[in-house]
């Protein structure tokens, strides 16, 4: 496509970059804008997906009609089926009224399914026939309705993985996925990264009038290199941050480093895979608590093999002397017990002390905490940290506010 479109797309969106991956995801998106398919954006969490589905609908025939854009992962799962689709009066505790769902809404429009990969398997099933035919039933509702929605989702899951594992429906990812576009991470976009800081830093100071601020060169080499494992959000949170508190004006790479926390190489969409159990982790969280289970595993092994060598050589008749002394005492019953000092104890005391040595030396320690309480201290700091706010405690441990919702619940922290 011609650069000039794409740059009046840029600026028109707001888009900093001069990314080949990037140019490409946008030349995908404007082709496919006229064409009445249903589109998914992959990419990990922070790449900014969310402007391709605004830029599809509003290059399309649709352009002119609705375009909702939907959370999946923010609404819990009891409640979803009726946000989309809507319900009739009475359908379950606290439908009071009749409610048009966003497919009813936005028919004729677009919507845009947000984190699509978190639809529970009950509503995947509804999209799908919504996908292929067009209708659905409200909950509640006897009656079918049509609605005609073009649907872009995204999702930063692995779909092949959750394939794999059950959790995603083939037929509907096959549905959803009949154009895909990728949004490259921003460790892969090269000196964007710079371009972007500077965007960010203009913003602040036209915002709340101070002076911008800006990278030496060594500096700018270490902003492109970092991995930025929350991508385009992180970079832009960085910026403000620095903005705001940084009383230099020029940033050294001793300001900047301070000012980025130390991290490894992340990729939300590499889904982490155990091959000694089922079990799949969704996020670094669970791995961590998957750890801390090995852990105590191993530690609890190892006491026993303690233990048992504690009892090997007490049977093997190496005692200590006082506990010899004891047993040949027992054995001559007609015999005084053997002469000590005064100062020195007795052999049934010394052989008391030393059986309480061996069992404290056996005994398990204090059992730490469990997984579920570790979670659950987790979650309530998180949520104080934030002031209770669900949207940013969610972002901050990398789940969803959905999944996030269920574990206030489970765990009463609400």
């Amino acid at each position: 496509m011609d650069s000039s479109i794409l740059q009046r797309i840029k600026l028109r969106y707001g888009i900093v970059g001069n990314c080949e991956a990037l140019d490409r995801a946008l030349d995908i998106a404007l082709k496919i804008a006229p064409v009445d398919l249903s589109v998914l954006v992959t990419g990990e969490n922070g790449v900014g997906k969310e402007v391709f589905p605004r830029i599809i609908h509003d290059h399309s025939l649709r352009k002119n009609k609705k375009y909702f854009a939907v959370n999946c992962g923010a609404i819990p799962e009891g409640t979803i089926d009726s946000e989309l689709f809507g319900h009739e009066k009475g359908a379950f505790t606290g439908a009071v009224e009749r409610r048009e769902g966003y497919f009813a809404v936005a028919n004729g429009g677009t919507l845009f399914l947000d984190e699509v990969g978190e639809l529970p398997a009950p509503t995947q099933a509804r999209l799908l026939r919504v996908l292929e035919t067009g209708e659905y039933i409200p909950v509640g509702a006897s009656e079918v309705r049509r609605t005609d929605v073009r649907i872009v989702a995204a999702t930063n899951v692995n779909m092949e993985q959750a394939i794999h594992e059950g959790k995603f429906r083939e037929d509907l990812f096959y549905r959803l996925n009949s154009v895909s576009i990728a949004v490259p991470p921003l460790r892969e976009r090269g000196d964007d990264a710079v371009l972007l800081f500077r965007k960010f830093a203009l913003e602040m100071s036209e915002k709340y009038n101070m002076p911008p601020i800006r990278l030496d060169e060594e500096a700018s080499r270490i902003l492109a290199a970092y991995p930025w494992p929350g991508n385009v959000r992180q970079l832009k949170n960085v910026a403000e941050n620095m903005s705001v508190t940084s009383e230099a004006r020029v940033i050294t790479p001793e300001i900047l480093r301070r000012y980025l926390p130390e991290t490894g190489r992340h990729d939300q969409l590499v889904a982490v895979k155990n091959t000694d159990s089922p079990h799949s982790f969704e996020n670094e969280r669970e791995i961590l608590y998957q750890i801390l289970f090995d852990l105590r595993r191993d530690v609890s092994e190892l006491k026993r093999i303690v233990g048992e060598q504690h009892l090997a050589v007490r049977h093997s008749g190496n005692e200590p002397s006082g506990s010899k002394s004891l047993a040949l005492w027992k054995s001559a019953p007609h015999s005084c017990p053997p002469h000590l000092d005064a100062e020195s104890p007795t052999p049934i005391q010394e052989a008391e002390e030393i059986k309480d040595a061996e069992a404290a030396e056996v005994a398990p320690a204090t059992a730490p905490p469990s997984l579920e309480q570790l979670e659950k201290d987790v979650v309530r700091k998180a949520l104080a940290r934030n002031n209770g706010n669900r949207r940013q405690t969610a972002e901050q441990l990398g789940i969803s506010e959905r999944t996030l919702y269920r574990k206030i619940k489970e765990y009463d922290l609400g």
